[in-house]
């Protein structure tokens, strides 16, 4: 749909992940799953780590947070996506397509330095465990997952900002399903350089910052566990980051794929399914991949299971009578 000159436009039309109706209902019920696995292990995860005393440490503290930051992420295009499957009008508001910009560039950010966080935290354990509690303090792991939601909402508002000052007069059809940066750029009729070179600028600068704090504090890592005699040590020691590790690779090689190009028709087409990998593929295995594999994980989640099966057995059935 092309927009008259003079004209403003009030709402997108996403044209999602395929124009083909046949496979709509399909695409419907496989994203529903999906959704409801992520809603499902990402608030679980939370809800475990807080009923558990002894997964109230400063790694359960960032894996509950990057669990929130998931299911705000997954949850912010997810069911406007759906009703899209289902429906003919497959609109968003000019104001719903500011916030789900902002919202996808600000929550991005969160996880990118919540993952280096998270990073510096195996650090500490493994080449400091004498002053683990000292440097790992609750004042400077509030202080760590503070910092990732004031900057990334910060500079999530500055370039959502540039974004929606463009000019829209060529079209308001965006060829994603939700609304991304790089299509949004390409239905500007105004100069975009400025938009281009600060989203290339913010991506090359927190995704370089953020990667050199994991990769470092890799390095330093792994000459500690290479200094462990015993292979069972090492083993122990590996297995700790082991997930932090595949999560990482996961999010950080799709994003590389998606921003570090020059978005052009055939790029815009190419992240759609790209974005599939990091909007829904990696919270709905963050669970899997952070927890589920984890010894400590697996033991809360017997123990809270047990303590309700005990209760049960323990308390009287509820009567009315006096």
């Amino acid at each position: 749909m092309f927009v008259k000159n003079g004209s403003a436009i009030t709402e997108f039309i996403l044209l999602g992940l395929t124009e083909r109706p046949e496979l709509q209902p399909l695409l419907f019920v496989v994203f529903l799953v999906v959704y409801l696995v992520t809603l499902l292990g990402n608030l679980g995860m939370i809800v475990l780590i807080k009923l558990d005393s002894h997964l109230h440490t400063p790694m359960y503290f960032f894996l509950t947070n990057l669990a929130f930051v998931d299911l705000c992420y997954t949850s912010n295009a997810t069911p406007h996506m759906l009703i899209a499957f289902l429906s003919e009008k497959k609109t968003i508001s000019y104001a719903g397509c500011f916030i789900q910009c902002y919202m996808f560039i600000a929550l991005l950010l969160i996880e990118l330095y919540m993952l280096a966080a998270m990073a510096y935290d195996r650090y500490v354990a493994i080449c400091n465990p004498l002053r683990y509690n000292v440097k790992m303090s609750r004042r400077v792991c509030i202080g760590l997952a503070t910092f990732p939601y004031v900057y990334g909402f910060s500079d999530g508002l500055f370039q959502a900002i540039l974004t929606f000052r463009m000019n829209f007069c060529r079209s308001n059809v965006i060829n994603h399903f939700y609304c991304a940066d790089p299509p949004l750029i390409k239905l500007s009729c105004s100069d975009t350089s400025v938009k281009e070179h600060a989203m290339l600028i913010s991506v090359g600068f927190n995704l370089s910052n953020s990667l050199t704090i994991i990769l470092v504090s890799y390095v330093f890592i792994i000459a500690a566990i290479l200094q462990i005699k015993s292979t069972e040590g090492r083993h122990k020691a590996f297995s700790t980051c082991g997930s932090h590790m595949i999560g990482v690779t996961l999010f950080y090689g799709t994003l590389f794929c998606m921003y570090v190009r020059p978005p052009t028709d055939k790029t815009v087409e190419e992240s759609k399914i790209i974005a599939v990998f990091y909007t829904f593929v990696s919270p709905v295995l963050n669970p899997l991949i952070y927890s589920l594999r984890n010894k400590d994980v697996k033991r809360a989640l017997k123990n809270i299971l047990r303590r309700k099966f005990v209760t049960k057995l323990i308390m009287p059935p509820f009567s009315n009578k006096p």
